[in-house]
């Protein structure tokens, strides 16, 4: 038993039960309040996509259009992964631990999902490889869908010490940003984007984050150094994990042909 159980305050069962009760209305108005936030989510206006973007696929160029397979409704995820990068962001790589067994689902409600990073085609592959993943990946190296979402800063932005992000000046720390930008195409086939969100607003997406959330220690992150989610590791760089280990023997072995 840690110093932190001896703290904590310890009850009767019949104590514990008017507590849980009294959170429960707690959590009864929370959920509450995100279906009204979700409401008025889905009621914000709409703004035309009228620039062409064109994506660098595993099999060739694809559209904007072309993410959306074919349902009428697109998420796509900004993964962090610039170009010369060797890996992916390892917080975006937990969120992206979380996307494929979610595919079937979101498909059968009329939603694709597809990742963007500003990483090259050939970049991508060895890593999304390495992780074992199987959603849509593409590249918007040659296009300007990064800095028009706002997730990728050049240079000269990052000199000013403020980039323009999550909706406003930010002393953003690299030159790659996470978010998540959704898209409708109309009957028409007309193509508009309805919603993005970055920073914090990316938390409702991480349901390892909701999990911990429900533990004694939460997530635990506080007095994390540099920044709190500095305990992430890409899922097969664990201690311990199975991945670890499964990956370690591969390197064995391959050292041993």
């Amino acid at each position: 038993m840690t110093a932190t159980d001896v703290k904590h305050k310890v009850v009767s069962s019949p104590e514990w039960l008017q507590a849980r009760k009294a959170f429960l209305a707690d959590e009864r108005a929370f959920t509450n309040q995100r279906d009204e936030l979700s409401r008025k989510r889905r009621e914000l206006p709409w703004v035309e996509v009228e620039k062409s973007y064109v994506f660098d696929g595993p099999w060739g160029p694809m559209s904007l259009e072309d993410l959306f397979e074919d349902r009428s409704q697109l998420i796509v995820y900004h993964f962090m992964f610039g170009p010369g990068w060797k890996e992916g962001c390892p917080s975006c790589s937990l969120l992206a631990d979380h996307f494929d067994g979610m595919l079937p689902h979101l498909a059968a409600r009329d939603v694709s999902l597809a990742v963007v990073s500003r990483a090259t085609v050939e970049e991508i592959a060895p890593f999304r490889k390495r992780m074992g993943w199987r959603f849509p990946w593409v590249s918007s190296h040659r296009n300007d869908f990064n800095r028009d979402f706002h997730v990728s800063f050049d240079p000269e932005e990052r000199a000013g010490g403020t980039v323009y992000y999550n909706y406003g000046p930010s002393a953003f720390p690299g030159d790659e940003a996470p978010g998540a930008s959704v898209f409708h195409r109309d009957a028409a086939g007309r193509l508009f984007h309805t919603y993005s969100t970055y920073a914090r607003g990316l938390d409702i997406l991480l349901g390892t984050y909701n999990f911990l959330d429900l533990v004694p220690k939460g997530r635990d992150e506080e007095g994390m150094v540099p920044y709190p989610m500095a305990w992430v590791r890409h899922h097969d760089r664990y201690a311990g994990s199975s991945e670890a280990r499964t990956a370690a023997t591969c390197c064995a072995e391959k050292e041993q042909v």
